[in-house]
């Protein structure tokens, strides 16, 4: 009923208010690159936007990660306090019961996240993983901008998830992929279920966060890795591959930074094969930037990833990186043997051969640190930010003009563009037939696929209520 609503007051919706930001987000005080990389952009839209991050649940009292300037934090569902209500007690039923998260959603959160979302006038809503997208996608009033923004892949979602993006999303205006790998396969996805696609289908990956502790001097017999302890990132498999390098090189020490629910199963793992003084399981890094600093490698070891942000953030201290090339992210920010090694996932003795050759080579070693810091240095908030601003811009003034969205500024070189900073046509998605009206016509942005080169150059979309 609600849906069907906002569906008749379609007609009659006001101008949305395009000055406003709101990223939903399941646990803003918790720790995670996706926590990290939403308050990094965050950050630099607040400088021309009123930016608010709308957490759906509060667990700690304080955010892990400092809060960009000009950004607010709302909390919708506060746990801190011990006594419950009656609706926290039972299941979401607006959120998949596979969706990664569905153990945070509750009666409560669908009450709580309906009310906010229904009562915005206008802005721009973006979700950052898929139960937030699909409530957002039904729930949203008309004159609301929504953008599903992907921390992860269609590849990693269950089958109940994915088949609920595929009935939900095309309501959205725009969702918005990490990798040009996700983006063909969201394409393929939304071609063969034939229900609809949203406006525009866009990558745009996730900017670097500036870190502190400087450059590595890749001086220190120290590899380090950084994720939560999760059987995804692939750790039990890193100790494993790490007693063969204990083996060659005794001196070397592997450092994993991290909290999560295998600690104990990894330890026992290190106790096991002797190597207490060889794995050390740091815990949570309150300061990512000096931890990284002080090693001389990072590896990844994860069985799938979305973007590893972890990998650019390493990357910008000069470190080599040494990953697993599995789905979706390391391949499309390393390139073997110019910046990091990949090696074929899930492989150990080859994992192992990989981080010797680093260790042994310090030539290699530094050649490829020096590319590393070159690859970040495309990722910089000046360069995604603006990529954001762009995709906002062309969203808002379509809504505000009631047509199509309009390409990207080619004349700029901005956001969307392509590595040398020119930017590419959008095009129809290939199988989604045009509204010939023009007002609904589902794009696919350009991208070459790198940023190395790109210009930070776009139009501020909160200007275009002020002309």
């Amino acid at each position: 009923m609600l849906e069907a609503r906002d569906r008749r007051r379609a007609g009659t919706a006001p101008p949305p208010d395009d000055h406003e930001v709101r990223i939903l987000l399941l646990h803003a005080n918790g720790m995670g690159g996706t926590i990290r990389t939403v308050f990094n952009l965050a950050g630099y839209l607040a400088r021309t936007h009123d930016v608010e991050i709308v957490s759906v649940v509060r667990e700690r009292e304080e955010p892990f990660f400092p809060v960009p300037p000009g950004v607010r934090i709302r909390y919708l569902d506060d746990r801190l306090p011990r006594r419950r209500g009656l609706l926290s007690r039972f299941p979401s039923l607006l959120v998949p019961k596979d969706e990664a998260a569905f153990h945070w959603f509750t009666l409560r959160t669908d009450l709580k996240l309906v009310r906010y979302i229904r009562s915005r006038r206008g802005g721009v809503l973006i979700g950052t993983r898929p139960g937030l997208n699909l409530i957002a996608a039904r729930f949203a009033p008309p004159e609301v901008v929504t953008v599903a923004q992907e921390h992860g892949n269609l590849a990693g979602h269950q089958p109940g998830v994915r088949s609920q993006i595929m009935r939900r999303y095309g309501r959205l205006d725009a969702h918005v992929t990490l990798t040009e790998t996700d983006l063909r396969a969201y394409e393929r996805a939304y071609r063969k279920a034939g229900r609809g696609t949203p406006r525009v289908l866009a990558r745009i990956p996730n900017a670097v966060t500036r870190l502190g502790g400087g450059v590595s001097p890749l001086t220190a017999t120290t590899a380090v890795t950084v994720g939560r302890l999760t059987h995804v990132k692939g750790y039990d498999l890193l100790i494993r591959a790490w007693a063969h390098v204990a083996e060659r090189h005794p001196d070397w020490t592997l450092r994993i930074y991290g909290g999560g629910p295998r600690r104990e199963k990894l330890q026992a793992s290190i106790d096991k094969r002797g190597l207490t003084d060889a794995v050390v399981l740091e815990g949570p890094a309150a300061d990512v930037g000096g931890a990284l600093a002080a090693a001389s490698m990072f590896v990844l070891s994860s069985r799938r990833e979305g973007m590893p942000m972890v990998v650019l953030e390493a990357m910008s201290k000069g470190l080599p990186v040494v990953s697993y090339d599995c789905p979706t992210g390391p391949s499309e920010l390393i390139t073997h043997g110019l910046d990091g090694l990949l090696v074929k996932p899930e492989k150990i003795h080859a994992l192992a051969d990989a981080i010797c050759s680093v260790i042994e080579d310090e030539d290699l070693r530094r050649k490829l640190g020096r590319r590393a810091q070159e690859t970040a240095a495309g990722y910089d908030i000046e360069v995604i930010g603006a990529r954001w601003e762009s995709l906002l811009d062309r969203l808002v003034r379509a809504r505000l003009d009631g047509g199509a969205v309009p390409p990207p500024d080619e004349s700029g070189g901005a956001a969307d563009g392509a590595a040398d900073g020119t930017a590419k046509a959008e095009r129809p998605v290939r199988g989604v037939t045009p509204d010939t009206s023009g007002a609904d016509t589902a794009t696919r942005e350009g991208d070459a696929g790198g940023v190395r080169r790109a210009r930070a150059v776009a139009v501020p979309f909160g200007g275009l209520a002020r002309r």
